[in-house]
């Protein structure tokens, strides 16, 4: 199978991608990688250029400065339109059976080949409008057109490809797009794992069982609901479980006081040996990871906890309820869950340590069939090879 690969960023250059954009360029990264484990031929259609930069810089500053507003260039029809022309003008020099883009659906949104064309994301852009706070000041404009371009690039489609059934159920429910179009494979970890269902057996007989440690990891301490996490290792230390709270990736707000017993990282550059041993040794040593977000799509720290054999708790918001199932990898609640019914979960299950080691085993084993990269490209591929078969491609 030949794929044309087509990304706003350089896959094969780790040293261009922003900071911002790090978990969406490692996504395409690894799905690219596996590909190629695969025998997939990629040509890659990337980075693209993004064009018409006065146009949407005058823009940008007179939403921000006269209308208090936000403005995403990203967003704009003109520089979706130039996307879709380098796309074609590469793909007129490339043999290809069918092209993919993971994650961004405004690069095929004007976009006219031969080939079917594929996308693989973890959301619609209209679900993250007022429900990601980068996307609650939004002006009009821009509103209107993620609507209109995020509509002709999902019409576009030919195979639309989720990674959950809250994704999936909000392109029908907004697009009035066919379900028989539309399958859902999450993403894998964006960490690599070479560890046997042994290896983390032992890794969990081997800790112990106090001081209990939560672990936290999240860029945005609001979001990803740090004062929760907080108040959930309060009262487990008030209840007389003695616990540590790891917060990496974030610093709490500065009004917040933190007790002795939580230990915050900043950040961790996973790119570097001594910071990837770091982030494994956090792993390995954590009993849960524990992420009461506000908003979130499909996070790939879940599936990084579960290869580590961690169980995860988090809210079901978003397409979170596609990757945690409970008491097999973890727990959801509900937003308004209160902090006492986290702490009961976790005592309850702490209580007979079994329980727990039997609920991190059985985490790993969702990991391993589900939650990592080689599953999910080889479902995905085995999904466009059927859709080039009905196309008379291949």
């Amino acid at each position: 199978m030949k794929i044309a690969y087509a990304t706003v960023y350089d896959v094969l250059n780790k040293g261009t991608w922003s900071k911002h954009l790090q978990g969406l360029c490692t996504a395409g990264s690894y799905i690219a990688k596996n590909l190629v484990d695969e025998n997939t031929n990629i040509n890659y259609i990337g980075p693209l250029k993004k064009s018409f930069s006065v146009l949407t810089r005058t823009k940008w500053s007179l939403y921000r400065n006269v209308f208090k507003k936000d403005y995403y260039s990203w967003a704009e029809p003109l520089v979706a339109r130039n996307y879709a022309y380098q796309i074609e003008t590469k793909l007129n020099f490339a043999d290809c059976d069918v092209v993919l883009c993971p994650e961004n659906v405004i690069p095929i949104a004007y976009l006219k080949c031969k080939q079917p064309i594929v996308l693989w994301t973890d959301a619609t852009l209209n679900s993250l409008i007022n429900f990601y706070r980068h996307l609650d000041n939004l002006c009009d404009e821009t509103i209107e057109n993620i609507y209109k371009l995020e509509k002709k690039a999902l019409n576009r489609c030919d195979l639309i490809i989720f990674t959950s059934e809250w994704a999936a159920n909000n392109a029908i429910e907004t697009y009035a797009i066919s379900p028989s179009k539309i399958k859902v494979v999450p993403f894998g970890a964006n960490l690599e794992s070479n560890r046997s269902y042994e290896d983390i057996r032992s890794c969990v007989e081997s800790k112990t069982q106090s001081p209990f440690k939560l672990l936290f990891m999240g860029v945005d301490w609001v979001r990803k609901g740090g004062s929760t996490a907080l108040q959930i290792a309060t009262e487990l230390n008030n209840f007389g479980l003695k616990t540590e709270l790891l917060v990496v990736g974030c610093q709490p707000p500065i009004n917040v006081r933190l007790p002795d017993f939580v230990k915050v990282i900043d950040f961790i550059d996973k790119s570097k040996p001594e910071g990837l041993d770091k982030i494994n040794k956090l792993f390995a040593e954590a009993h849960f990871l524990v992420l009461p977000t506000l908003a979130d799509c499909t996070p790939h720290v879940f599936a990084e906890a579960n290869s580590f054999g961690v169980p995860c708790i988090s809210t079901n918001v978003g397409g979170i309820a596609t990757l945690i199932q409970d008491n097999l990898n973890g727990r959801t609640f509900s937003v308004s869950a209160s902090v006492s019914e986290y702490c009961d979960y976790i005592i309850s299950v702490m209580t007979n340590y079994g329980d727990y080691q039997k609920l991190a085993l059985s985490s790993f084993e969702e990991y391993q069939s589900r939650l990592n990269w080689n599953v999910a490209v080889k479902n995905v591929k085995e999904l466009m090879m059927e859709l080039c078969d009905t196309k008379f491609i291949v």
